[in-house]
């Protein structure tokens, strides 16, 4: 997916020239379809310390449609793939299903967040890949379960780098995310620790102001390891 939408900017931007598609192609919107499995459920209404069994689950390829459908359909922002290497996460309480997680690659760039981590361009070519975004985080909204979202934050901290490093080979050093102000206050995040560093110039994921303006979002990162910056600088 990386590779296709650099291919595709390149295209674009009349760097290279792309051959005509030799077929059309349809595909399958498995994340667009309606399963009894992903219907609304009774309420849970509750305090976080009642709920047993909390964990998380690494969504496999066997479940990915499940979860893209469960995005789609409660998401506000609805279900796009995540770029790059990537990790998604089912929350479950027992057996019964709370909410979804999703980690992909970073921004390209992001001024409040390279600025925080103090690295030079150089070094954000060389190891933005050590930067890891939380690009879906749903509660399903017929879980009313206070503290629950920042429970899920802090354990997701805690299981993904050695997740990541199982699946790509290498351990992920910070998080980051971006929470649109208009819309939210980033009260679970900073209740699970993370620290705002500013806001966003409305520029979108690639840091392009020709490709449109996106809503301004208030910018979070999370250290996943105490030397997080002595190795983004290296």
């Amino acid at each position: 997916m990386s590779c296709r939408v650099a291919l595709l900017r390149m295209h674009r931007e009349g760097l290279i020239e792309l051959p005509a598609p030799r077929h059309k192609v349809n595909p399958c919107r498995s994340f667009a379809r309606r399963t009894p499995q992903a219907e609304p459920e009774p309420l849970l209404e509750a305090a976080v310390h009642e709920l047993t069994g909390l964990r998380l689950a690494v969504v496999e390829r066997t479940d990915s449609a499940l979860w893209n459908e469960y995005i789609d359909r409660y998401h506000y922002l609805g279900y796009k793939p995540l770029p790059g290497a990537q990790l998604r996460y089912f929350a479950y309480a027992g057996e019964r299903l709370v909410g979804l997680l999703g980690f992909g690659a970073a921004a390209w760039k992001s001024g409040p967040r390279d600025e925080w981590i103090g690295w030079s361009r150089t070094q954000r070519h060389r190891n933005l890949g050590g930067v890891i975004n939380n690009a879906r985080f749903l509660i399903l909204p017929w879980v009313r379960v206070s503290s629950l979202a920042s429970k899920l934050l802090a354990m997701a901290a805690r299981s993904l780098p050695a997740h990541w490093e199982g699946r790509y080979g290498y351990r992920p050093v910070l998080l980051e995310t971006f929470v649109e102000s208009e819309r939210f206050a980033g009260t679970c995040y900073r209740a699970a620790n993370w620290t705002c560093v500013g806001q966003t110039q409305g520029r979108g994921k690639l840091g392009d102001h020709r490709l449109g303006q996106v809503p301004v979002k208030t910018v979070w990162v999370y250290p996943l390891a105490k030397d997080f910056r002595v190795r983004l600088w290296q």
